[in-house]
């Protein structure tokens, strides 16, 4: 079976809609990736951003996913600048999780895939992925250690899961 979205919603929690920052709205996100709070330029919305590490959520759908292409709301998230926010305990399905290390992913050498065990940690990325490393102290950045730990691995991605990641997400 092929899947079409980035992220499928297995237990729901609470979501709402948020505005979106410029860069995000030109960059476009995927579904289930990590969010975080900024102050808004222009409204007085909640708005976010792509991660760095810090978590308000994650978005419940992508900005531009091929399964969208028949409904009323396609590409309409990055034109009217909002997404579907994630928040609180949710389990999800997705694809939005970093495959190879930080240091193989930064020039550091071949890429060096990420190997996840069921009931592991996980924390954002610096681009707003799922993964175990703490990326914060692996790249130098002053706020390290990253300890938001805002997930737990439920189901490992593999061939059976189409590569897919269950995460039990408690954010």
């Amino acid at each position: 079976m092929q899947r079409e979205r980035d992220c499928i919603v297995l237990l729901k929690g609470d979501a709402y809609a948020v505005a979106i920052d410029p860069v995000l709205a030109v960059q476009g996100w995927n579904g289930g990736q990590g969010v975080q709070w900024v102050t808004p330029a222009t409204v007085d919305l909640p708005t976010v951003t792509r991660s760095t590490g810090y978590g308000a959520g994650f978005a419940l759908w992508g900005s531009d996913e091929s399964s969208d292409r028949y409904v009323s709301s396609f590409r309409q998230y990055p034109s009217y600048r909002y997404l579907v926010l994630g928040v609180g305990g949710w389990l999800i399905s997705t694809t939005s999780y970093e495959r190879y290390t930080y240091a193989s992913r930064s020039g550091m050498g071949p890429l060096v895939p990420l190997v996840y065990q069921a009931s592991e940690r996980l924390v954002l990325s610096l681009r707003g992925y799922w993964t175990k490393e703490d990326e914060w102290t692996l790249s130098g950045d002053p706020r390290a250690p990253n300890t938001f730990y805002l997930g737990f691995v439920a189901q490992v991605p593999s061939s059976a899961t189409s590569d897919y990641m269950t995460i039990q997400a408690g954010i």
